[in-house]
C-alpha cells in the first residue's frame, strides 16, 4: 500500500492536515501522511547485536537497508506480540528512511488546526514534547505524534549506525 499523501477524501479542504492513524495497544495515533512512504506487512526481520532493545532490527526494502524501530517497546506498551494487523509503516525523515512497527493502521483522518487542542502534562507512556496534540473528530481522539521529534536525533543516530554495519 502506497501513499503520496495528496489523497483526498469527500469534501476536504485544502486546509486540512492529513494523517496516517495507527494503533498501539488501545490508543489511536496520527503521524502526517506526508511523511509515510509506504504501509508494509510485517515482515521478519535481521536483528543487529547490540543495538538497542526499540530497534527490532533491518529489513532490505527494494536494496535499502532499512532500520526498524518497534513503537510499540518504545512506548513501554505490555505486549508487543506479532500478529496479522502488525504492520510497518516506512517512513521519510530528513532523507532517511525508517520502519516502525505498529499494532495496526485503520485509515487516513483530515483535521482543522481548530480540532487539534494542546496534549496534556500527564501522559505516561509519551513525552509531551513527542506530541503535536490531540485531534478530536466526533467521538474519536487521536493522539497527534511529532515523529521526528520522537525519533530524536541521538537515536536517529543510532539507527544510522545499525543501518550502516548492516550493510557491510
Amino acid at each position: 500500500m502506497h501513499f503520496s499523501g495528496t489523497e483526498k477524501k469527500n469534501g476536504e479542504s485544502n486546509g486540512d492536515q492529513e494523517y496516517l492513524v495507527f494503533t498501539l495497544g488501545n490508543e489511536e495515533y496520527g503521524i502526517d501522511i506526508l511523511k509515510v512512504q509506504e504501509i508494509r506487512g510485517y515482515d521478519r526481520v535481521t536483528r543487529i547485536a547490540n543495538s538497542p532493545e526499540f530497534i527490532s532490527g533491518v529489513t532490505n526494502l527494494r536494496g535499502i537497508i532499512v532500520p526498524i524501530i518497534d513503537l510499540r517497546i518504545k512506548f513501554q506498551l505490555d505486549s508487543a506480540d506479532i500478529n496479522d494487523n502488525t504492520v510497518t509503516i516506512v517512513l521519510n525523515l530528513c532523507d532517511r528512511i525508517v520502519g516502525i512497527v505498529v499494532d495496526g493502521v485503520s485509515d487516513v483522518m483530515a483535521l482543522r488546526a481548530d480540532q487539534i487542542k494542546p496534549a496534556p502534562d500527564f501522559t505516561a507512556t509519551l513525552s509531551t514534547k513527542y506530541l503535536l496534540g490531540l485531534g478530536a473528530l466526533d467521538n474519536r481522539m487521536l493522539i497527534l505524534v511529532d515523529i521526528e521529534k520522537l525519533l530524536n536525533s541521538d537515536e536517529m543516530e543510532i539507527v544510522e549506525r545499525v543501518a550502516e554495519t548492516a550493510s557491510l
